[in-house]
């Protein structure tokens, strides 16, 4: 008697640990605002991640080849991923939750699911609209309708991290398409369409969190602004919002982004893009330890500003840009068998290559592992570059460990060799044609 009732004990234990639920939440206490994945403290150690074998564009889909495919993918990326450190990767709405649900279980790896929230268009009355206009009533339905089928369709999968809204939205007001531009000076003309439509789209990111977590209570919702462009409206109309994402590209250091943030929301802040191409635009040549340097600092001060180590205290993590080249990003739909050095925009954060009046930016060199040709199977070979090797170290550092402090974090840093780094990458030369 007295075993059967052990072994129903131990049956109710089991089942009670299958079914327990997969808690995400945002945490705001004396040492800061952090993130906290079934109860234990988390720090996103993420990267943008996409799979483009070199002569495909954006109309190429990985989660609509065969799953055969699908794993090899998989297999060959998320192994390179485990073994730098990365615990999570943003990945776009499209993944089937088993896809999810494979990376986590086989590489324990989470994954942030991103939805574009009419970034690249809208469909309305089966008619494809570029440029979505969130004032639009048609385009609202249709936007808060795909969002919440997204939150029922994923909230019960292993894996899931958060939800992501969006992908620098506020700068798609002014850009007339995906491919990055140049910003427009007009401050005027900045803040005159913010308000018309701005506004409007902030408010409709706030409803779609509000409708999303009445379906999904374990998951935090965030959004991925451009900077920190219109900061003041996302005070005034995302209190729904769990979590502020930002793209970012700034340079070595992103400055006082995290006390403005802390200041005016209130929120954690979680850099869903940021990082460095690999190529010189005054040199004309690839530039891996110029990558691995920015990457460095980026992430130096991304650890420095987590809950608990005396700076802002409301760092959560980020998303390296990203994992491997994207041979289509410029031109789109051209040239995609060729691996163009052309810059499309300057930013002067980036000074090691910047000269004034020419742009430095080179999008089909972001990634921190160059990208080989196709093979017979239709996958391809990755080439990590110093920023993975960098990268492996930067990771391996633990925060939570006791005594551990800004200034300590700092040392461990400085301690980082770039050449060691470029050192390493050397083994993985690749011609880039």
């Amino acid at each position: 008697m007295k075993n059967i009732i052990l072994g129903l004990i131990l049956t109710i234990f089991i089942l009670g640990s299958c079914k327990q639920e997969h808690k995400v939440t945002v945490l705001n206490n004396a040492q800061g605002i952090k993130l906290i994945v079934n109860g234990e403290d988390f720090i996103i150690n993420g990267m943008n991640w996409d799979y483009f074998p070199i002569g495909t564009n954006f109309e190429y889909s990985l989660w609509q080849q065969s799953d055969e495919f699908i794993k090899l993918a998989l297999d060959d990326e998320m192994t390179l991923l485990k073994n730098m450190g990365v615990n999570t990767i943003r990945v776009y709405a499209g993944i089937q939750p088993k896809w999810i649900t494979y990376i986590f279980k086989n590489y324990g790896i989470y994954t942030m699911l991103n939805h574009p929230f009419g970034r690249y268009g809208v469909t309305l009355n089966s008619v494809w609209t570029p440029i979505t206009d969130y004032r639009n009533l048609e385009a609202q339905k249709t936007l808060l309708l795909e969002v919440t089928e997204m939150a029922k369709t994923y909230k019960n999968t292993p894996g899931l991290l958060l939800f992501l809204l969006g992908n620098e939205n506020n700068y798609g007001l002014f850009w007339s398409g995906a491919e990055t531009e140049d910003f427009p000076d007009d401050e005027k003309q900045k803040r005159k369409l913010g308000e018309e439509r701005g506004r409007p789209m902030y408010k409709l990111f706030n409803e779609a969190a509000k409708q999303m977590k009445v379906i999904d209570t374990n998951h935090p919702i965030a959004i991925c602004n451009g900077d920190l462009l219109f900061l003041d409206m996302i005070a005034d109309e995302c209190k729904d919002i769990d979590i502020f994402g930002t793209n970012m590209y700034r340079g070595a250091s992103f400055g006082e982004v995290f006390n403005k943030v802390k200041e005016q929301l209130n929120m954690p802040i979680l850099f869903t893009e940021f990082g460095a191409d690999a190529f010189n635009s005054q040199t004309n040549l690839e530039d891996q330890k110029m990558q691995a340097y920015y990457l460095i600092e980026n992430w130096k001060e991304i650890y420095q500003n987590v809950a608990g180590l005396g700076k802002a205290n409301n760092s959560i993590g980020g998303f390296t840009f990203q994992f491997s080249d994207g041979w289509w990003k410029l031109g789109q739909t051209k040239n995609l068998n060729f691996h163009d050095n052309g810059s499309s925009w300057a930013n002067g954060g980036y000074k090691l290559d910047f000269e004034k009046g020419k742009n430095n930016m080179s999008e089909e060199w972001f990634g921190i592992c160059a990208k080989g040709e196709t093979n017979s199977n239709g996958t391809y070979t990755l080439y990590p570059r110093a920023g993975y090797y960098a990268l492996k170290e930067v990771h391996k550092i633990n925060l939570f460990k006791k005594d551990v402090t800004y200034l300590s974090v700092a040392d461990y840093f400085n301690k980082i060799s770039v050449n060691d780094a470029f050192s390493l990458s050397t083994k993985n030369k690749v011609d880039l044609k």
